[in-house]
């Protein structure tokens, strides 16, 4: 499986150390054993999940700006576990409401040694953002006027939210609320991943 991890990060132009690909295949063996117990993604294959969880999620590093984020609504931990082993100097906070999905990421965080992360059990809007965050991340969480509604309250003034889409969705930009901007729009370009992707950054005004 490094070898395919090897293979998809050269077509990405992404350098990682040896260990950071250690890590990622690890959270991949880990994430393909529980589940089939946890029902955690409905991808199977552990090569699929190469591409589809973990290039899907690390190709938005670069645009990251900060060292505190959280991750809304992550399931088995996407985009967070993967852009917190490429990114160990910033911090990522692991929101979901289930509690099998942050019991899986408490085993991943003991079993990958991840000290940059934090799980945490937790209705987004009942979530206090002490202090507040720098970017507030999602993938295939909400439309992104809900993202901003109920996210609101989680970024610094000078934050920013990320929200990991499919094709751009021009729509959901058009109702956005009153108070946010969209910041900038980057096409991502992910091997071997059919369809297209976007990252969307929204700022306050």
């Amino acid at each position: 499986m490094i070898n395919k991890l090897s293979a998809l990060l050269k077509a990405a132009n992404i350098s990682l150390s040896d260990q950071h690909k250690q890590q990622l295949v690890g959270y991949v063996e880990l994430l393909h054993k529980w589940n089939k117990a946890y029902n955690l993604t409905s991808v199977r294959d552990p090569q699929q999940m190469l591409v589809r969880h973990i290039l899907d999620s690390i190709v938005v590093e670069p645009h990251l700006q900060g060292e505190r984020f959280i991750d809304v609504g992550t399931g088995p931990g996407l985009p967070g576990i993967p852009l917190a082993i490429v990114r160990p100097q910033a911090h990522f906070t692991l929101l979901d409401s289930l509690g099998k999905r942050v019991r899986f990421l408490r085993q991943v965080q003991h079993e990958l040694g991840l000290t940059n992360v934090t799980p945490v059990q937790s209705r987004v809007e009942e979530f206090p953002a002490e202090p507040p965050f720098d970017g507030v991340i999602s993938r295939a969480f909400a439309s992104l006027e809900d993202m901003v509604n109920w996210c609101h309250h989680l970024p610094s003034a000078q934050g920013h939210f990320y929200a990991l889409k499919g094709v751009r969705p021009d729509d959901e930009i058009t109702t956005l609320p009153a108070g946010f901007v969209v910041q900038q729009i980057y096409p991502l370009q992910v091997p071997e991943l059919d369809g297209e992707r976007h990252l969307v950054v929204i700022a306050r005004q």
